[in-house]
Order: structure tokens, then sequence, then C-alpha cells
């Protein structure tokens, strides 16, 4: 082993130690203890002035993504959404005893958990994080991605005074400091559960140092607007979705395929809302801006991603209105045929048109197989038996009805979806889970098995008219 390996084997080793020796003390906690403690995160970032902004603004100027009134908005309304589900679950010892069926499951802590914080969230994913870790009474260590680092940092820091002034170990929660893929890796072997949201070589990493890992998928979020859609309403909530935070999400909308008798309607409720439709001409030279390697790869430019219509279109060379929202772009190819198909992680929107509903559902299965299998999609309809063959007919883990995509996957006050930042997407997305990563996911159970009376089946009961032939 070099001198370097050997260092960060045993730097890793004393954060770990630093971890467990925190975790022992909390494993102790009672469920009024673990719920003060997330009562005090939730207030630091949800209510109290002066954090959320700080870290608002630093996430802004590192890693140059999104949008500052976003991230203000992110970080507090996930803080209360989550406080508000947190409150309501048991975390501590028996939570669920069951006389008919003899079981009783206890709760127990997983330990220290290794914690991958994408560039996208560093200001807003430690804090959730950080609430489901203490509530189920573990330790995690933050690896942020090297791109927001400093926010990330900073976010850490203010947990770890949150927990001091509560009479907790600081050590709960842990930031790498000098971040690197070699003590990235070091953290997710010596650590007890991996949860990873990022991209797919981090996501793919993590899945191959032999610890159990939860992993996330990509986005490329696809709507579709059908005959009977609200036009208005869809372009609206279309709009929502893709610019906030300036796409910088994986659940903002990438492309949206439109039934063919309301295209050109359709078309003029998004030029209502800011959105500008590109010519052809244009939409070569944002393809060669967006990709500048396709066919090679589908490397986005980073100087386009989650960045303002303006930048996107002085770097590809075009012009456009000044108050433009959305770049749209009009396809007809799918799947690995064109880049547009893809997840595109800024305002620029494909928009495809479709005859008939078994046309949409192919669209939208070929562009997910290529890009973001398993993550979302939506339809804006007041047909249910739409909404039934897309949630049936597509490879997807989320379909919205008539909402805003990105304001929906990670939980809000008009859904019942558990409030997150880390979307599993299934075996398709390549992830051990097909739902959102929430408390349940931080803990570990244990069963008591206690007899019953037997309730033994008769043949007939099981194999019904089998036994007759």
């Amino acid at each position: 082993m070099s001198q370097e390996n050997s260092n960060t084997v045993e730097y890793v080793a004393g954060l770990v130690a630093r971890a467990r020796t925190a975790q022992k003390i909390a494993e102790k906690f009672s469920q009024e203890q673990v719920d003060k403690l997330v009562l005090a995160i939730a207030y630091e970032f949800g209510i109290k002035e002066g954090v959320v902004e700080e870290l608002g603004a630093m996430a802004v100027e590192e890693t140059k993504l999104g949008d500052y009134p976003s991230k203000l908005s992110k970080v507090r309304g996930k803080a209360r959404a989550l406080l508000y589900e947190l409150k309501k679950q048991k975390s501590v010892g028996i939570v669920e005893e069951n006389a008919e069926t003899g079981l009783t499951r206890i709760v127990k802590p997983v330990g220290v958990i290794a914690s991958l914080v994408p560039s996208t969230q560093p200001e807003m994913h430690p804090m959730i994080q950080a609430m489901n870790a203490v509530k189920a009474r573990d330790a995690i260590i933050f690896c942020p991605h090297p791109g927001g680092k400093k926010t990330t940092w900073r976010a850490v820091e203010v947990l770890r005074g949150v927990l001091k002034a509560n009479g907790a170990p600081e050590d709960l929660t842990i930031c790498v400091e000098n971040i690197s893929v070699e003590k990235t890796t070091e953290v997710m072997r010596q650590c007890d559960l991996i949860m990873a949201t990022g991209g797919g070589p981090m996501v793919r990493a993590a899945h191959s140092v032999g610890k159990p890992a939860y992993g996330v998928g990509a986005g490329n979020a696809t709507m579709i607007v059908d005959e009977t859609a609200d036009l208005k309403e869809a372009a609206e909530k279309i709009k929502i979705s893709k610019t906030f935070d300036l796409a910088a999400g994986c659940s903002c909308d990438n492309a949206v395929i439109i039934q063919a008798g309301v295209y050109d309607r359709m078309l003029e409720e998004f030029k209502k809302v800011g959105a500008y439709l590109a010519s052809a001409d244009e939409k070569a030279k944002l393809q060669k801006a967006m990709w500048p390697n396709w066919p090679e790869d589908h490397i986005l430019n980073r100087k386009i991603v989650a960045k303002p219509t303006a930048t996107i279109a002085e770097v590809a060379g075009i012009t456009i209105p000044a108050d433009t929202s959305i770049i749209l772009v009009e396809e007809d190819k799918v799947g690995a045929a064109t880049p547009f198909a893809g997840e595109k992680m800024s305002l620029v929107l494909t928009v495809y048109k479709y005859d008939t509903f078994d046309q949409a559902i192919a669209i939208l299965n070929a562009n997910l197989a290529y890009s973001g299998a398993g993550h979302s999609c939506g339809i804006f309809t007041k047909n249910p038996e739409h909404v039934n063959r897309l949630a049936l007919e597509t490879y997807t883990t989320r379909v919205n009805v008539n909402n805003p995509n990105s304001a929906s996957n990670t939980g809000n006050w008009w859904n019942k979806m558990p409030a997150t930042s880390s979307l599993g997407c299934g075996s398709w997305g390549g992830n051990i889970i097909s739902e959102n990563l929430t408390l349940k996911h931080y803990m570990n159970n244990t069963w008591v098995i206690r007899a019953i009376p037997a309730a033994i089946p008769t043949d007939e009961e099981l194999f019904g008219d089998l036994l007759k032939k």
C-alpha cells in the first residue's frame, strides 16, 4: 500500500471511529430525545433567518447551478414537509405489535452511513439525510461532490452546531475534508450502509464496494399532453417543473409529447408562459453547444447546465427574446437517434407530436430506455383510461397526473409522496428500491415471532378445481 493510500485509510478510519462513538451514544436515546433533535434541525433550516440564505447563496456561487430563490424555497419547504412526516413516526424500540399474526417489529439503527452528496443539492441534501439519520439513531458521514464541497461543509457545520446545542454528539454528522475519489471510496468501504445520490458512475461505484447501498437513477422526466387536457394548466405547470432551480433537479421535465389535434394550441399556450420555439437552424446550433462530442458521447456541456436561457443562447450562438423562460425544440427521432431524447438538465424542452396514445407510450418508453429508465413521467388529461395505461405500460416508478413533475416527485403538500431528496428508480434504473428514500431505509428491523393457533388450509382450499381434473 502506498503512503498516500495508507494515509487515506487512516484518515477515514479516524472519521468512522468518531462516528461510531457518537452513534453508540445516540443508540441509547429515547424517542423523545431524537424527536427533539429532528425538530431542532427542522427549525434551523425551515424557520431560522440567515442559515438558509447563507447556504443558498453559497450553493449558487460555488456550483454555478440553479438560482437563489429556488434554493431558499426548496430547503425551507423540505425541512417543514419532512418534519411533518417524521413527527408521526416511531423510530425507537417496538413500533408494531400484531396479536393476530403474533409478530412484533422492533427498529434499530443501521450504524454509520456513508452519504454521497450531489453538486445539485449541497445546500439541502445534508439536512434531509441528517434528519432521517438522527431520527433513526444513526451517524452519517457526508462525502461532498467537489463542485459543492464548501456548501456541503457549511451545511454539516450548521448541523453539528444544532446537535451540540441540544446535548447530542456533534459527530453524528461529519463531512469529509479535501474530498477525493479515494476518500469517498474508502468511506463507503468502512461504513455500514451507503446512500448514493448523484450521477451514474457514483451510483455504480457505491454498488461495487461490497456494502449495502441505496442508489438512485438518472432523471429524464417526460410528460404527455392528450386531447382532453387543460392546455393552459399544462403549460403553466410544465413551466413550473422545468424552470425550478433552472432545471438543476433530476425531476424537471425534459420532453413533452403532445397529441396532434391540440399540438398547435399547446405551442401557443407555451408561448404565453414565455417559451421560445427554436428553428431548425437554431436547434442544430443548440445540439452542438449542448453535446459538443455527440454522437461519441452524451456528456452535457456544463456551460449550459442549470443556467438561464440567455446563457444557453449565448453559448449556442442564437438570439432569443429577453423574457424567454424555456427553449422548445421540436423532435421526431427517439432514443439513441438524437441527444434531445435524453436528460438535458437545462431550460431546453424537447417537443414531440403523436396521433394515437400507443404512439405516445412508444415514444416515452424509447426515450426512457435510452436515458432515465425508471425515474418518472406524467400526463395532463381528463381521461382516466390514459392515466391507467401510462402507469401500466411504462417502465417508471412515478406517474404524475396533472401535476408539475419536479415539484411532486419528492413530496409536496398537495400529494402524499414522502419528502426526500433521493428517488429510487427500481431495477429499470439500476436501483434496489422503486420508491422514495425515507426513514425506513435508515433502520434495521428485528422481528419477534410468537406462536399463534395454526390455520392450515385444506387441499381443496389451496388447489380448488384442479383437484377434480
